[in-house]
This record gives structure tokens, sequence and C-alpha cells, in this order.
């Protein structure tokens, strides 16, 4: 095929142009950290007046977040107690009718039959890639189970498993040994070695699940089997999907609009080891689990991340996965909307992947991966000035596609970066500035009042949050005591240093970064540790030189 035409330009290649747009998410972040001190001393009574609108902003947009989070536990919840592997059989008879089954499931058989979009769930073969790079036998081997495990048939699953020259032999020896077990369970189990140092590439998972995908690609075209009906899911080494979730899938895949221009995304559910996690990564997974739920409700927002699935010919036709980013999964949905002319939708799969809270082998290990994970999601923000290159500049973008989508896009984007690094901080501490240096104005002494009255009422919140935490967790494992669940609780008092100091700050790091040209080169990957049943600890951590 050609070369694919829409990838990250090289460091040399990158003009001021597109300098520009890097430094523009950390100078418009510094810039409005700025804010409160600058106009503190300029006019009080507007640095308080625009403080005062902030705040109240906010406050309408937490009372819609907790609603959105809501909404999503309760499709959450109603999504896995469906029968999806009977949606998919009854979807395919189309001369009987099960009143049993919910209303919308008859309109989309109905328009099944009225516009089919040339999918039928007898041909779809799902394609799991795993991606590993050092995990213990123990992270693995149960995401491999938990696959096996699906309620649907495996002999309609390819499952691969993509490992790392650089993870040495003994990676090696241990992807085979695994993949001979699941030998004669799936349709194929392969595994597959990303060769080190490939010219052109960062090191990181982009490179090494996009290797496996060109070997699917060789497995799919030897068994004759059609492109638009393998269905490629990529998994990290402990993500574990629904039991539901690739009949789930084939259900939606069989019902969706111009489905090669769609990718699914499953809700990250950051649960698997959360019982053992310290309180602080508690306090950020169970966020970050709220707020993939609230995403799926949020369409013209959702976007690639971690775990997700598109059709190996849309793959194929992006050239799989960037090779040059170290957030390739969110950068796909870029990929594919600049491909396709804009013609790319992710579509919400309301079942779980559950995956891993961060746990090292040790306290202050586990501290330092938790920052370097979100820095790396962080380093989202270095899709910004690839997003204007190919939407705006001359000789580069892509007039295909109408321009308010473009603007609107690339503002959202701009928008969600910009936040991300500077709400928790202006949210914090932007109500005592004017007072700090004003302390004999009335207006300056009366905000940090009134932002005490706006947040209180904002913190009702916290109760749902309390609620649904409880709600999302796994069973307690039996070498923790009833204590356990207290601190489950108590935890929660964490919450507002867990956000400045690693929310914030890490978008602050990643945006900093890319401000002064100090890339990020490679994908660092999070240490893993396993608590098992006697308290024994196995870790992932292997100090490379």
């Amino acid at each position: 095929m050609a070369k694919f035409k829409y990838e990250i330009p090289y460091q040399r290649n990158k003009n001021g142009k597109y300098r520009f747009f890097e430094i523009l998410p950390g100078s418009l972040s510094w810039l409005i950290l700025s804010l409160p001190f600058v106009l503190s001393f300029i006019n009080v009574t507007l640095a308080a007046t625009l403080m005062i609108a902030y705040l109240l902003l906010w406050f309408v947009k937490a009372v819609a977040l907790n609603i959105r989070v809501l909404q999503g536990y309760k499709m959450l919840d109603t999504h896995q107690k469906l029968d999806w592997q009977a949606l998919v059989t009854d979807l395919d008879q189309q001369d009987v009718e099960h009143k049993h089954f919910p209303d919308w499931h008859h309109v989309n058989k109905k328009r099944q039959i009225d516009n089919p979009n040339g999918i039928y769930s007898e041909n779809v073969v799902h394609a799991v890639i795993v991606a590993t790079y050092n995990e213990a036998y123990e992270v693995l081997k149960p995401t491999m189970e938990n696959v096996a495990n699906s309620l649907y048939d495996k002999k309609k699953m390819i499952v691969l498993l993509a490992y790392e020259e650089r993870g040495g032999p003994e990676v090696a020896a241990q992807a085979k040994k695994l993949m001979a077990e699941y030998k004669n369970v799936f349709m194929a189990a392969e595994a597959f070695e990303h060769p080190a140092d490939i010219e052109g590439e960062v090191i990181g998972k982009g490179g090494n699940i996009t290797y496996t995908g060109r070997q699917l690609e060789k497995i799919v075209d030897k068994m004759g089997l059609n492109p638009r009906d393998v269905l490629v899911t990529t998994l990290d080494a402990d993500n574990r999907p629904h039991e539901s979730y690739f009949a789930s899938l084939t259900y939606v895949y069989c019902n969706v609009h111009d489905p090669k221009y769609m990718s699914f995304q499953p809700i990250p559910m950051f649960t698997n080891n959360i019982w053992d996690a310290p309180a602080p990564m508690r306090v950020i997974a169970t966020g970050n689990s709220y707020w993939m739920m609230i995403q799926g409700l949020r369409q013209h927002m959702l976007r690639n991340f971690s775990a997700h699935a598109q059709p190996l010919d849309a793959l194929i036709d992006t050239d799989f996965w960037s090779t040059r980013t170290i957030v390739e999964d969110g950068h796909q949905f870029w990929r594919s909307y600049f491909a396709f002319d804009g013609k790319h939708e992710v579509i919400p799969i309301f079942l779980p992947i559950y995956q891993d809270a961060v746990l090292a082998d040790g306290y202050r290990r586990t501290l330092k991966a938790q920052f370097i994970q979100l820095r790396r999601w962080a380093w989202g923000a270095s899709d910004i000035s690839y997003v204007a290159k190919y939407a705006f500049m001359k000789k580069t973008k892509n007039d295909n596609i109408p321009l308010h989508d473009r603007i609107a896009k690339f503002a959202r984007l701009l928008d969600g970066h910009v936040s991300w690094a500077t709400s928790p901080l202006i949210l914090a501490f932007g109500a005592i500035m004017p007072w700090v240096f004003n302390q004999t104005s009335f207006t300056a002494n009366q905000l940090p009042q009134i932002s005490s009255r706006i947040q209180t009422v904002a913190m009702v919140g916290i109760l749902i949050t309390l609620f649904l935490s409880f709600k999302i967790l796994p069973k307690k494992p039996a070498r923790y005591k009833r204590s356990r669940s207290v601190f489950m609780v108590l935890q929660w008092v964490l919450l507002p240093l867990t956000t400045i100091f690693y929310s914030s700050f890490a978008a602050l790091n990643s945006q900093t970064r890319l401000m002064f040209g100090w890339y990020l080169g490679k994908f660092d990957v999070t240490e893993k540790a396993v608590v098992k049943a006697d308290g024994a600890t196995v870790s992932s951590y292997e100090e490379k030189q």
C-alpha cells in the first residue's frame, strides 16, 4: 500500500509553525496560572469578579459531572446484565421475535434488515493483541485466562502476544511458553517479537503492536478472511475484558453505520488490584474510572484510550498505529480522522475492561510510578501540534473535512489539556491570591469566604463518589481485615492533594517539556507488582541500562 501520509514529523522536519503549536498548550497554561497574581496587582475587583465567575462555572460543571457519573454507572450496570450473546444470535434470526429483549434491539434488528451495513455476526472474527514488555507471568496469565473465559466462540478469536526483543531472553521464553498453553484454545495463538532499535521508531507500545498487527494481516490473508470482518482489540498486559465484551462488540459492529470508520471504546476500570494499592493510588484509580464512565456518555469528546478496538481494514489503511509517539492510543483517533477525511467516530462499549491501579514494589516506587504514568498520558498534548498541522497548515491541511469540524475538535483538544493542567491549581489557590496581595481590600477578604461556600456545596458530589466507589469495588481479598474498608472511606481526604500533585503537575510537566523541546523519547513502562494470596509481592521491575 502507499505510504501513510499523516505521520508525525521527525524532529528534524518540524518547522516554526509546528513548534508554535507545541509551545501553545504550555504557554497558555502558565499564562492562566499567572493571571490571579497579575490581576491582583492591577485590579483586585476585576481579579475577584473573574475568580467568582470561574468558580461558578466549575460549580455547574461539577454538578453536570456528578449527574453524568450516575448515568454512566447505571448504563454500565445495565449493560453488564444483558445477555449479549443471545442478542447477537437473535440479530441474525430475522424471522424470530423475542419480546424479552430491550426495545432498542428490535429497532436495531429492523434497521439491519432495511439498511444492512454488510457486517454479519457469523463472519466476525476477533483478534486480540496483548502488548507486554517485562510484566511477570502472574500479570499476563490472568489476562489470557480472562480472554479465554469470554462468553464468545474461541474458535472465532485470534490471540497474539506482542513482546519486545529488548525485554531479553527471559521475556521471549515466557511469551512462547504462555502462548503454547493456548495453542488449541483459540482459532490461532502466537507470540511475536518486536525487534529492538528499528530506525525511526520511538521506544514504545506503538511500534510493538504495529509490528504484530502486520503479522496479523498476514495470518488473516493466509486464512482467507476478509479484513473488514476482523475486529482488532489491543490490550495491555494487565487488561481483563468483561466476559461479554466480545459479544457486545460484535453486536455493536453489526449495527453501526459505516463500520470501517468506527473505533470502539470500552470503559477502563482501574480496579484489578485496588485493595492492594496505597491510598493515593486508590483515589486516582477510582477517579480515572469515573472519568472514563463520563467520557463514554460524551461521544463528541470520546477518544481511543488504552484498550480499544478497530476493524483490520481500517488499521491497514492507517498503517496500523503510530511508531513515532508514546501515546499511540489517543493518537490513533487523529490518524483515522485525517486518513478518512473526517469520517471517523469512537463508539462507546458500556462494558468494563478491568485494569490495574498503579502498584510497584515499594511505596516510594509506587508514588513515582503513578506520576510517570500520568505524565505519559498527559503527553497527549503533543497531538495539538499534529492536529494543527493537518487541520490548518497550508501545505498539509485536509480540506475534505469541514472547517468548522476541524476548529471544534482542535479547540476541544487544546481546552482539555490546558484545563487538565490549570483547573486544580486555580480552584485550590486562585481565590486567596487577591487577599495575599491586598489584605486591606474588602473584596479580597470576602473572596475566600465566597469561594469556600461554593466549594462546600460542590463537595456534596464527594458523597456520590464515595457511594459509587464501593459499588465498583471487587470483592475484598481474604488477607485483608474489615478495617481495610474503613480506609477506603478515609482515603478521600487525599483527593485535593492527588488532584494537584499528580493530575495538574503531571500535565504541567508534559506541557513544559513540550514547550522547551525536552521530548519524552520513550514509553516509560509502568512497573506492575502483584500481591499474591499469601501476601508476597511479585514485581515486573527491572533496572535496564
